[in-house]
This record gives C-alpha cells, sequence and structure tokens, in this order.
C-alpha cells in the first residue's frame, strides 16, 4: 500500500492520506538490543473528528468503538509494534485502522421485531403448572380424618 493512496472502505467511509499522521517511537516488542536503538513502532493518529471522508453516523461510530484509543477532541491513536520493522508496524496499524472504520461503516442491524407465545403455547404452560402445582400439594402431610 502507497502512503499517497486513499483508504477507501465505504460509500461513506473513505481514509485521505492527509488525515494520517504518523510517529515513530521505540518498541517494546521484539527486536533484541536493536529494540534499544531503533524507532520501529509506530503511532498512527488519526483526526476521526476533523476526517472529510467520513458521514456523521460513521464519525460518531468510530470515535464509540475505539474507545481508550480515542482522544477527548475525537483523535484516534494505534500503536503498533509487534513487528521488527517500520514498515511492517505501518501496514500493521494502518489494517487495524482500516478494520475499526469498517466496523463503523456497516449498517445497523435491523430492528427487533416483537412476538408474543402462540394462545396454545400459553394454555399448555399453565396446565403443566397446573400439574406440577397439584404434585407439590400431594407431597405434604397427610390430614387425619
Amino acid at each position: 500500500m502507497n502512503a499517497d493512496d486513499k483508504i477507501i472502505i465505504a460509500d461513506d467511509a473513505v481514509i485521505h492520506p492527509g488525515d494520517l499522521h504518523e510517529d515513530f517511537i521505540r518498541s517494546s516488542g521484539p527486536g533484541g538490543q536493536n529494540v534499544n536503538k531503533v524507532a520501529t513502532a509506530v503511532q498512527l493518529r488519526f483526526d476521526a473528528t476533523n476526517a472529510p471522508g467520513l458521514s456523521e453516523r460513521v464519525r460518531a461510530r468510530t470515535i464509540k468503538l475505539a474507545g481508550q484509543r480515542a482522544t477527548k477532541d475525537g483523535v484516534i491513536v494505534i500503536e503498533a509494534g509487534r513487528f521488527r520493522t517500520q514498515e511492517q508496524n505501518r501496514a500493521d496499524a494502518r489494517s487495524r485502522l482500516t478494520a475499526l472504520v469498517a466496523k463503523a461503516a456497516e449498517p445497523p442491524p435491523p430492528p427487533r421485531k416483537k412476538t408474543k407465545p402462540s394462545k396454545g403455547a400459553v394454555e399448555r404452560r399453565l396446565k403443566t403448572k397446573a400439574g406440577r402445582s397439584t404434585v407439590k400439594k400431594l407431597r405434604g402431610r397427610i390430614a387425619d380424618d
């Protein structure tokens, strides 16, 4: 993936390259002594609040789904340091952001249809309840006449 390509997720969700800001930081992951010298981890910042490629619905859901990764200003921060190279971590961070926005762009589920039990089901339930009640009453002490 080229750094200049915009990421098209859906009709109402497009990430432009200008919306992304990457900082390279020291990684805590694999790398041996190299981890103390080279900044291979990526801190990807995406300003969801001001992103022109997101619709209002997708923008709100993205910030909500991001949870603690979103700041108060609506900037989503994703840190990727699983791999030993900057390019792999950069691709990992972008794919995680893409997955987050794709999940936010999914259409809402259809509303639940209210149902009620059939008349026969209600009658069967009440009949079994009455039967159990009778069985439990018959377990009691027998009264002397």
